[in-house]
């Protein structure tokens, strides 16, 4: 819905999120907080969204196309990266649905780490070492010349963030391959595995909105990928994240600008790759003895990440539904991106077992600490059973998140809710922003 006032075209929009994890949810909650938005639809959401879900699955492109069109929806957001490498944003587009999310040419960005790592390569944008190997007896030739250790190993396709292992030594490594290449972990997403130098350094997710031609980054985010305290344990999709980010400083911020922003931009546009979304950098910043020098990095995503979308939504001024169609309409330069002077902190709390197997519908339940709307959660691996009751359905199962004025004020807003959260083996990292705390108060604790 639009009309033309004066010149200026107003705007109320009814949008469609396509996913059902906390990511949408909070991108649903901060759409519908845009004063040109007439209604937030989310297919297919999960328990605890206060929006109209609709069921049809992500992978369900005749559906969701039929459905976008039927309701006459102004803008779609694709959260999630299986269905934007499956060309739904292509499918969506020829329909003539404007659509936030990249085509799955440009997704490969994210959908093939090969693709990713050659197009760093080709375009001089700073990247660990690395080789790209199909067969196990290759890549196992390659490990015995490398250096003992650590190494990494990455599957290829998309493995739902667990498909990188950082192997303390050859021996781990080359099991990772026999695991990827011959044993199938992965599946499809482990047709080619990636080894690659490992960086000693600190990572720090830097995503931005962009059209294609113009870049608007938002504040840095860290998340936590391991399941345990102190970084321990197997990778996840992550247990947690906080914003802003000390060590990124501005000093940072323009170096990786001139570095890393400016020639990805740059390749897009020599390889013809229409990437209208949100382009995802995960960095490293080499520890001052590496070999490395200055920003790294270590992957893009096409799409905005989880749970760095948790804690930056809830610091983002400006009005979303504009910033982003804009984007799709290839007008970002003229948008207003602000954000609040503020620290985010998010924990995940998860089924126990995951990433591996873990059961599904438990029960959970909340009781929400006063004040009311200190907190937010964000629903993810969440469903109704048959008595209306919220219950397990996913790995991932609620991310809480609050902001203050400071990351400690934050956090403890955080652990006071999700204390409240119960279920049958829940589980959650106690640790979530230990390297800030700790920068913020060096010394003996």
């Amino acid at each position: 819905m639009t009309e033309e006032t004066g010149g200026v075209r107003e705007k109320r929009l009814k949008i469609l999120v396509v996913g059902s994890g906390a990511r949408e949810h909070a991108l649903a909650w901060k759409l519908a907080q845009s004063p040109g938005t007439a209604v937030v639809k989310v297919a297919p959401g999960n328990a605890g969204m206060e929006f109209e879900t609709i069921p049809l699955a992500v992978t369900d492109q005749d559906g969701l196309i039929a459905r976008a069109r039927a309701e006459d929806m102004d803008l779609v957001v694709i959260g999630p990266e299986d269905p934007l490498a499956a060309g739904l944003a292509d499918r969506m587009a020829a329909a003539g649905l404007k659509v936030f999310g990249p085509g799955a040419e440009a997704a490969r960005l994210e959908s093939s780490k090969a693709f990713s790592k050659r197009f760093m390569a080709r375009h001089g944008v700073p990247t660990a070492a690395f080789r790209v190997f199909s067969s196990s007896t290759e890549a196992l030739a390659y490990l015995e010349e490398k250096p003992e250790g650590p190494i990494v190993v990455k599957a290829s396709g998309l493995a739902a963030g667990k498909g990188v292992i950082v192997a303390v030594d050859k021996a781990e490594a080359a099991g990772a391959v026999r695991a990827i290449l011959e044993g199938g972990r992965f599946g499809e997403a482990g047709r080619e595995v990636v080894i690659e130098d490992f960086i000693e350094g600190e990572e720090v997710s830097v995503l931005a909105f962009t059209d294609g031609r113009t870049l608007r980054p938002m504040p840095a985010v860290q998340d936590h990928k391991r399941l345990g305290e102190g970084d321990t344990g197997p990778n996840t999709g992550g247990m947690g994240a906080y914003c802003p980010v000390a060590v990124y400083t501005p000093q940072v911020a323009a170096r990786v600008e001139e570095t890393i922003f400016r020639p990805t931009l740059a390749g897009l546009a020599a390889d013809g790759l229409d990437f209208r979304g949100c382009l995802y950098f995960g960095l490293i910043l080499p520890d001052p003895d590496s070999a490395y020098d200055g920003p790294q990095v270590v992957e893009y995503n096409a799409r905005f990440g989880d749970p760095e979308t948790q804690v930056l939504m809830p610091l983002l001024k400006s009005d979303l539904a504009d910033i982003l169609l804009r984007c799709v309409e290839g007008r970002l330069a003229e948008a207003e991106v602000e954000w609040r002077e503020e620290s985010c902190a998010c924990v995940v709390i998860a089924s126990g077992g995951y990433p591996g197997e873990y059961r599904t519908g438990l029960v959970v339940t909340e009781k929400v600490p006063a004040p009311i709307g200190a907190s937010l959660a964000f629903h993810a691996g969440t469903a109704l059973n048959a008595a209306r009751q919220v219950v397990t359905s996913g790995g991932r199962v609620m991310s809480i998140t609050a902001r203050a004025l400071t990351l400690e004020k934050a956090l403890a807003r955080v652990y006071e809710r999700v204390r409240t959260v119960q279920f049958e083996g829940a589980w959650y990292r106690r640790d979530i922003g230990y390297r800030e705390l700790a920068r913020q108060k060096p010394g003996p604790v």
